[in-house]
């Protein structure tokens, strides 16, 4: 029988490790406050020390992966060129890593209802997204390079985050003949397509 455990940080960063490996594993609906208590080695009283329901448990992963895939798409911007639009492509091939990394956990995220999900426009515009944020300063920026027209940036992230997004969403329903290698060129020549067709 689990024993109690007093309410610490530690306890907290196990509990939401467990429940993003039960998410990565077998999908959000698997995610229950009783499992991951077992998982955990506490009673499912205790977890409520932690997180009062399911929902602020599944919101606490949500904002750690959010950081997750923007400390990825961070990283692929330091790998990028001076040039503004090899930025974006670099930006937007972050997106792709992270995808294609947690398929499941970038479902829950990106690909369902869920509370407190950020809306288009205002949550965006209001850069309550620490990963599109990235994405738009990027536009804005090849905007004012005088590379790209000058268009609504916000906007413009939208259609670059939504032809990644279709593209993950049908290789992830099996939609590719192809090698994880190959459809991330695709992708980047999708991406190359669409900002020369935008291009100043």
């Amino acid at each position: 029988m689990p024993t109690e455990t007093p309410p610490t940080s530690t306890t907290a960063e196990r509990i939401a490790e467990v429940a993003l490996e039960i998410l990565e594993g077998e999908g959000p609906d698997a995610v229950t406050m009783r499992r991951v208590a077992q998982a955990v080695g506490i009673t499912p009283m205790a977890i409520y020390h932690h997180f009062p329901n399911r929902d602020a448990m599944l919101q606490a992963i949500t904002d750690a992966e959010f950081e997750n895939l923007r400390a990825l798409i961070e990283t692929r911007k330091k790998q990028s060129t001076a040039h503004p639009k090899s930025r974006l492509v670099q930006l937007m091939a972050g997106y792709l890593d992270y995808a294609l990394q947690r398929p499941r956990v970038f479902d829950y995220v990106f690909s369902r209802p869920r509370p407190g999900a950020r809306q288009f426009p205002d949550d965006f515009r209001a850069r309550r997204s620490p990963t599109l944020n990235l994405v738009a300063d990027g536009v804005a920026e090849a905007m004012q390079a005088g590379k790209l027209k000058k268009d609504d940036c916000w906007e413009v992230a939208l259609e670059l985050w939504a032809l990644i997004h279709g593209y993950v969403a049908l290789y992830r329903a099996g939609r590719f003949h192809l090698s994880e290698e190959d459809f991330r060129a695709l992708c980047e020549r999708s991406i190359r397509r669409l900002l020369h067709g935008i291009q100043s």
